[in-house]
């Protein structure tokens, strides 16, 4: 019987509310910037799309950040040492996200990867997880983030 790493509606939700997308040097209406614990996270806005002004010469990046799956499609408990890392898919076609970074996935429950030297435009975001026998979550929903010129 095949197994395969569930995505849950939660776990997705985690990943899509979750995801901090900041833009380095720049400010925004939509970003947190106090200290402490949760600073700088970007506010949810109608559609996902957060956009920021960059100053000139300022980093283009974004952080993204997900909790762990606990179960598989199957309902049965994954456990953290069976997953083997994360996928990260993003570009700027919603529907061909053609760059990939490879998060391994001994960092715990909670995890986080900046993106960095993104150009001007949107860009898109999912997230797969593959576990150590090789078997990969179907993605979960796209997230975008825009940086304006």
């Amino acid at each position: 019987m095949k197994r395969v790493i569930k995505m849950s509606k939660v776990w997705i939700a985690a990943f899509t509310f979750g995801v901090l997308l900041t833009g380095c040097g720049g400010a925004s209406d939509s970003t947190d910037v106090s200290t402490g614990p949760g600073a700088g996270i970007a506010k949810p806005e109608t559609g996902g799309a957060v956009v920021e002004p960059i100053l000139p010469g300022a980093e283009r990046s974004a952080v993204l950040s997900w909790s762990a799956p606990k179960s598989r499609a199957n309902d049965q408990d994954i456990e953290l040492y069976e997953l083997d890392k994360y996928i990260i898919s993003y570009g700027q076609d919603a529907e061909s996200l053609d760059r990939e970074v490879i998060v391994p996935g001994e960092g715990g429950v909670d995890m986080a990867h900046k993106i960095s030297d993104l150009s001007t435009g949107t860009w898109y975001f999912s997230i797969s997880v593959e576990d150590t026998d090789g078997l990969r979550s179907a993605p979960s929903g796209t997230v975008q983030k825009t940086f304006e010129s």
